[in-house]
């Protein structure tokens, strides 16, 4: 029989700690943030449908994305035992220079319209966290104003970086200005799409009649009464400006398609190394073959991406065609890889498949949208912390003793055998 009694006071004080009130409401629901999934749910309730939906939304049926994010989420994990791994490192070198961890944050575009604060709040926290910034071609905010962004964080024992992300325009005076700007700021590495010859069929965008700038509908307006406080950032803080466009009036899409070249070409990509003094990036690659000519023609490095499903839907994973493209170009250049990252384990996964870098897109996004540049530091927060532990439980100290037997890949998408060949006669 167990004795009962009446519970003393005392004890129950013990038992019962009561948790101090957080009167921040912005600290309050990011700290309740444990995942990029809870963060892309704050950003949802906060944001209104068409700003949202451009950052979440993908191309046509949007099976790139789900695709890209599935492949991560089929990964088995294969740990050792008895290896401790109590102080993990998970520094380092990428093209020519330090990162406090294995990503960067990669380019957006139009990023003061999903928050005001924009790519100063992602070039402020990278900083912070002695990782890369990408600016966007796109960007709406301008090269010198990043790298003042950058340099006004403390810096810490590894410094924040700037990198630069170009599209060859129709008039190729703007590009090759970016490039002269962005080389003059210093900032130390181009990267160069080439998976933007026109916009893909953004449906999202087209059904919300997004445009830039804003046009107000009734939809929009009906839309934006719970959320008063992002029309309020929006209109009081200074206009949006876009480094590349000169003017603007149209669906994203088609102020992309009136930007854009579909003839560029390998032509182009020497114009602009000639041009280049830090290192050469080339981002939208897609398959080995491309891969291992890129590498020939004496590019520094390549990202394996499908522009987050943006573009051509039903486009290759990058995540699937890591092993490939390592196996064949991973000495002579460095392989990065991005498009469907939610989780610190998928970057983990990625550098134990060769990956000697990733970069997270719409991860940084839904951070923003949540909360600013503190919402940008919550979501590299929660990606270190999840890349800490799996590399604890994978037994591993830093991220040169990730190998593929670490990782692997599962797959419901099986090539059917032949449909790849070619029958022409």
């Amino acid at each position: 029989m167990v004795q009962r009694q009446l519970p003393k006071v005392g004890e129950l004080l013990e038992l019962m700690q009561f948790k101090k009130p957080e009167l921040d409401a912005r600290k309050r629901r990011l700290d309740a943030a444990l995942t990029i999934g809870d963060l892309r749910a704050i950003a949802k309730r906060r944001t209104p449908k068409a700003a949202f939906d451009y950052t979440d939304g993908a191309a046509e049926g949007e099976l790139s994305l789900d695709r890209a994010r599935r492949a991560f989420e089929d990964v088995e994990f294969h740990p050792d035992i008895l290896r401790p791994a109590a102080d993990v490192d998970t520094s380092c070198e990428i093209l020519g220079g330090p990162s406090a961890l294995p990503f960067g944050i990669a380019p957006t575009g139009f990023t003061r319209l999903m928050q005001t604060e924009g790519e100063t709040a992602g070039a402020s926290a990278a900083a912070a966290a002695g990782i890369p910034f990408t600016l966007s071609t796109l960007g709406t905010t301008s090269i010198e104003d990043v790298k003042a962004a950058t340099l006004r964080e403390p810096q810490g024992p590894i410094p924040g970086r700037n990198w630069f992300q170009l599209y060859v325009m129709k008039d190729r005076d703007i590009s090759y200005g970016l490039v002269e700007r962005a080389a003059k700021a210093g900032f130390d590495t181009l990267q160069f799409t080439v998976d933007t010859p026109i916009a893909g069929a953004r449906l999202r965008d087209k059904r919300n009649g997004f445009s830039i700038p804003p046009q107000l509908t009734v939809g929009t307006i009906v839309n934006a009464i719970p959320r008063p406080w992002w029309w309020y950032d929006f209109l009081t803080t200074p206009k949006l400006e876009f480094a590349s466009l000169s003017t603007t009036g149209g669906t994203v899409g088609e102020l992309l398609n009136a930007a854009m070249d579909p003839t560029i070409s390998y032509d182009d990509l020497d114009v602009i190394r000639g041009m280049w003094p830090g290192k050469i990036v080339v981002k939208g690659v897609q398959n080995v073959q491309d891969a291992a000519r890129l590498v020939d023609q004496g590019v520094d490095g390549i990202v394996l991406s499908n522009h987050g499903g943006r573009q051509l839907d039903r486009a290759p994973i990058p995540f699937h065609l890591l092993p490939k493209v390592v196996r064949e170009v991973g000495k002579d250049a460095t392989v990065m890889v991005d498009t469907g990252i939610m989780n610190g384990a998928d970057i983990v996964a990625s550098i134990a498949l060769g990956a000697k870098f990733t970069l997270i897109g719409r991860a940084y996004l839904y951070g923003l949208m949540a909360g600013g540049r503190q919402g940008v530091d919550r979501t590299i927060a929660i990606l270190r912390s999840e890349i800490e532990r799996t590399m604890t439980l994978l037994g591993v100290s830093s991220l040169d003793e990730l190998e593929p037997r670490h990782v692997t890949q599962l797959t419901r998408l099986v090539p059917v055998d032949g449909s790849a060949v070619d029958t022409r006669v």
